[in-house]
């Protein structure tokens, strides 16, 4: 058995070696590198797309689809395009954007506050954190 020195920490103080098997110790790196890869959960994130003048009974229908993505765990990325004079008034879409966050509140928080980039205001709803 071909047995090598190893540096396992070279930014100690003195750096650290071991005597091992290097080919054993890589092959074991790389199955607990593929084993955390598999057990890390993507989070999914849903986009509901509005303007300024959404109807209330549209806005109703979104906000239901916010809420049964929340529930399932995905973020929701909730958009306000402001097009032509709509600009002159982004305080119609951040109110728009902070009524759907009180209708949301019991099964999400605010991650991204509303705010107004070019002609889109964005704000970001994840759900709640579990407690332990």
């Amino acid at each position: 058995m071909q047995l090598d020195l190893v540096e396992v920490a070279p930014n100690a103080e003195p750096p650290v070696c071991r005597i091992m098997d290097f080919g054993k110790f890589q092959y074991e790196k790389q199955r607990r590198e593929r084993k955390a890869r598999k057990q890390q959960v993507k989070v999914e994130i849903k986009e509901i797309q509005l303007g300024p003048k959404t109807d209330d009974h549209h806005l109703g229908f979104k906000v239901k689809n916010a809420r049964e993505w929340i529930e399932d765990g995905m973020k929701v990325r909730v958009r306000i395009r402001f097009r032509g004079r709509e600009n002159l008034h982004p305080e119609i879409g951040r109110g728009r954007l902070q009524r759907i966050a009180e209708e949301l509140k019991d099964v999400a928080i605010v991650e991204q506050m509303p705010n107004l980039e070019g002609n889109v205001m964005l704000m970001v709803l994840a759900p709640m954190p579990e407690k332990k």
